[in-house]
């Protein structure tokens, strides 16, 4: 039996991945931004051990959740699954930065120098990250406030950072999904991807003991692994995002 920590697990995704480990007999710790969403977050997953809340747009929120997930004890996996696509022009975060990075690339960035190391991490990436922009000058334009980067950008980051924490710590199976365009309230109804196939590669990543689910620094659509944007396996642009999110974050990973 696993423990398993899911980031926006209120619905979607994160909430298919958490009824199917518990199916399975895992235990699961949900997360869900308010105190509105946590009550749907635990009537439609009622056996969870437990639902945490906060605003992942806010740094300060965000260590704090990490703070509460590290007060529950060690845990078998993560799955920062969060995140958000459609979002007014250029808007802000209560920190004053671009909202899409905040919550897609920097909160799990700061839980993951944050919580006590588990034993997998798995990040939720998309197959729009081939269209991202990660080379330096952009990363510099991120933290200078000229740029708000794009969906792609962030879920390029995500991919990056599975990548850096993988190589940084060898004994954490670290790794990337592209779940697929699948039909959730993100993706929207006519999305043609399986929704089951979106979750099963989480849920697997998060506790088979399949040969190849114990492989770190990968890409994985649909249990395979898929070839990526090539910026995510460049070590100068791995560390520079890193350098990036410390500095904003004051978290060091």
């Amino acid at each position: 039996m696993a423990r398993i920590f899911i980031t926006g697990s209120a619905d979607g995704l994160g909430q298919l991945a958490a009824q199917k480990l518990l199916a399975e007999g895992h235990e699961v710790v949900l997360h869900a931004r308010n105190e509105k969403r946590a009550k749907q977050a635990i009537k439609k997953v009622p056996d969870a051990e437990k639902v945490l809340i906060a605003d992942l747009s806010g740094i300060e929120e965000t260590k704090n959740l990490a703070a509460q997930v590290n007060e529950l004890g060690s845990l078998d996996a993560i799955i920062h699954n969060a995140g958000i696509l459609n979002v007014p022009s250029n808007p802000k975060s209560k920190d004053g930065l671009p909202l899409l990075f905040a919550v897609n690339t920097l909160a799990p960035y700061i839980l993951t120098a944050m919580i006590n190391r588990p034993k997998r991490l798995i990040y939720l990436s998309s197959s729009m990250h081939r269209g991202g922009d990660a080379r330096e000058d952009q990363l510099n334009a991120i933290l200078e406030g000229k740029k708000s980067p794009s969906y792609s950008d962030t879920k390029l980051h995500d991919l990056i950072l599975a990548l850096a924490v993988a190589k940084k710590w060898p004994e954490v199976i670290s790794n990337a999904i592209d779940p697929g365009w699948v039909p959730t309230k993100m993706g929207g109804s006519s999305a043609p991807d399986s929704l089951e196939k979106g979750y099963e590669t989480q849920v697997w990543l998060a506790t088979s003991q399949d040969a190849d689910a114990l492989k770190s620094g990968r890409l994985l659509f649909h249990k395979k692994e898929v070839d990526f944007n090539k910026q995510a396996a460049n070590q100068a642009i791995q560390e520079k995002l890193l350098a990036i999110c410390e500095e904003l974050s004051q978290v060091s990973l």
